[in-house]
């Protein structure tokens, strides 16, 4: 059981799961008092020492049946619920039917698994030894029956049945051969679920831990990521954004201790000819606001989903965060990230403005905002935009974007493009520049991340 449970974490590492020696410790202290006879208490302990992260919850959820599954259920022959005039009846009608039937048919009838010649070939036929990944199981599984026959038996028992109520077999045998042949069908099922989940599992064990530079990752630019790297890199948001959480928090305390108030200490000095005898103090300190501006356009979805994510992450540090999105308009999307989970909130936010051809509209969406949602800003906030700049040679309305900053604390602007590509063909960010008080090109995660905690500096 040991060697099992050390290859359910190499699985799981396989698979994406940051599982540390001190928690395969922690795992194998816990079995060690509860035990392996109850099958949900082994699953909840493992699943405690080894899951921090929701999100790999569906992971461990994939893995753990290949390891450390239930039997198959036994398989019998229907007829054993007859009396003996219904089988006699049965067997004759068998004699009469045998060109008809199926050889996973038969096996039915005579409560006979698959053998390990049959599942070897199916096994090789439907290409199992190619499997790598979790997600591909269950198509593997049905893939498998097909190769094995399995796919048109519900057809093939319906019709055997009409055949067997036309010879004269009863309705109430009939009932009970149904029911046989339905479980013998589970049961089948259920032994090629096992062997491709078995498969899978000894290849996942077996398979190399490639460790990911996550140094590197966090370097790597946005537009340049492949799917595999985006996926590890929005693992890697969540305990980022915790250090980026813990500093600016530290920050905070450090504020908060007491400062000298100017103006409370002059009025006091005024009882003693303006001589400063009693020195007055301020410790108030309230949590900056936030206003996101995002250009959510196809060239600009993967650096807004990450600063999205780091934003949600970092919530408890803000006073209030309002978030807005646009391509050729603006639409205000607080709600849509408020109550639900990143992994379903931002790709509906992405998604929520359609894209067109050459539609990105600043000029226009600062418009839209004005009339709207002004309320939103005040001498408190402070206004993030998020975007390369371009507007499609449109009006930029940069006397809107100047209003802005006169109205907010400070207008800060995020941007993945290198500078010197400002100003080239329809970019507009030369005159944004001029109106923001900084400037963070944020092309890859670690730029992000510092132009993120630079807001709490």
């Amino acid at each position: 059981m040991n060697e099992r449970i050390t290859h359910f974490i190499s699985a799981l590492r396989t698979a994406g799961v940051r599982v540390s020696l001190a928690e395969t410790q922690d795992a194998f202290r816990a079995i060690e008092q509860l035990g392996i006879q109850d099958r949900d208490v082994f699953k909840t302990a493992v699943r405690a020492t080894l899951i921090k992260d929701y999100a790999d919850i569906e992971t461990f959820e994939q893995v753990f049946p290949m390891f450390f599954r239930v039997g198959e259920p036994p398989l019998l022959p229907p007829s054993e619920g007859l009396d003996e005039q219904s089988k006699q009846m049965l067997q004759a009608a068998m004699q009469a039917l045998m060109g008809e039937m199926s050889k996973m048919l038969s096996q039915l009838m005579q409560g006979m698994q698959i053998n390990d010649q049959q599942m070897g070939q199916a096994s090789w036929e439907a290409g199992l030894d190619r499997l790598s990944s979790a997600r591909s199981q269950g198509w593997m599984e049905r893939r498998m029956q097909q190769k094995l026959g399995m796919n048109t038996l519900m057809q093939e028992i319906d019709k055997f049945l009409r055949q067997l109520s036309e010879l004269g077999l009863s309705d109430e045998a009939l009932d009970i051969l149904e029911e046989g042949l339905l479980n013998n069908l589970d049961a089948l099922e259920q032994q090629v679920q096992n062997h491709v989940g078995q498969s899978l599992a000894e290849k996942m064990a077996e398979a190399p831990n490639d460790k990911i530079d996550e140094a590197k990752l966090e370097e790597k630019p946005f537009q340049s990521l492949t799917y595999e790297e985006s996926d590890h890199l929005r693992k890697l948001v969540s305990r980022l954004a915790a250090k980026l959480r813990t500093r600016a928090a530290l920050r905070m305390k450090r504020g908060k201790g007491p400062k000298v108030d100017i103006r409370a200490t002059m009025r006091q000095s005024l009882r003693t000819g303006g001589t400063p005898f009693k020195i007055e103090k301020r410790t108030k300190r309230e949590k900056p606001k936030f206003v996101l501006i995002c250009d959510v356009s196809t060239s600009m979805r993967s650096v807004v989903e990450f600063l999205l994510r780091l934003v949600y992450e970092m919530q408890d540090q803000f006073g209030r965060t309002r978030s807005f999105a646009f391509i050729d308009h603006m639409e205000e999307v607080t709600t849509d990230l408020a109550y639900s989970r990143p992994d379903e909130a931002i790709p509906q936010v992405l998604t929520k403005l359609p894209p067109g051809y050459y539609s990105t509209d600043l000029g226009t969406s600062l418009d839209d905002f004005f009339k709207t949602s002004l309320d939103a800003v005040d001498h408190r906030t402070t206004i993030i935009f998020c975007g390369d700049g371009r507007n499609n040679y449109y009006d930029p309305r940069i006397d809107l974007a100047e209003a802005l900053q006169r109205r907010a604390k400070r207008v800060i602007w995020f941007n993945p493009e290198a500078k010197r590509l400002w100003g080239t063909g329809d970019s507009d960010m030369p005159r944004y520049a001029e109106v923001a008080d900084e400037v963070y090109q944020v092309r890859n995660l670690k730029e992000l991340a510092a132009a993120v905690d630079a807001l709490f500096a």
